[in-house]
């Protein structure tokens, strides 16, 4: 069992930073890929970034891709999305997410993930 808890969320005007954190618990948690999804009011979840379980691999959707950032510290036990011009288009609910796989895997729909946060609001505006 993993248990992940995601930080970071908040208010922030168009063009700038925000970082979120999820603090993951349990034995294998290290064992486990681990990724981001959004969900904005009336849309389907979708993912923003992957990684692999030990950070050698990861994924950016296009939606996202140089603006968004995905790393992880497995001595912590943390994975972090790294966001930066933001626009009023990525407001949505930010969930952390966590899948077993093998080395080098990156998961990239929601039904491969086993375990979840209970998101952070990321809130944009113009």
């Amino acid at each position: 069992q993993v248990q992940l808890e995601e930080s970071g969320g908040g208010l922030v005007q168009a063009g700038g930073s925000l970082r979120l954190s999820c603090a993951a618990s349990g034995r294998t948690a290290s064992s486990n890929a681990m990724g981001w999804f959004r969900q904005a009011p009336g849309k389907e979840r979708e993912i923003v970034v992957g990684i692999s379980r030990r950070g050698g691999r990861t994924y950016v959707a296009d939606s996202v891709k140089g603006r968004f950032t995905i790393s992880r510290d497995n001595a912590k036990n943390t994975v972090y999305l790294q966001m930066n011009t933001l626009k009023p288009e990525d407001t949505a609910v930010y969930y952390c997410a966590a899948g077993p796989s093998g080395p080098g895997i990156i998961l990239t729909y929601y039904y491969e993930y086993a375990y979840w946060g209970q998101g952070t609001q990321v809130t944009v505006s113009s």
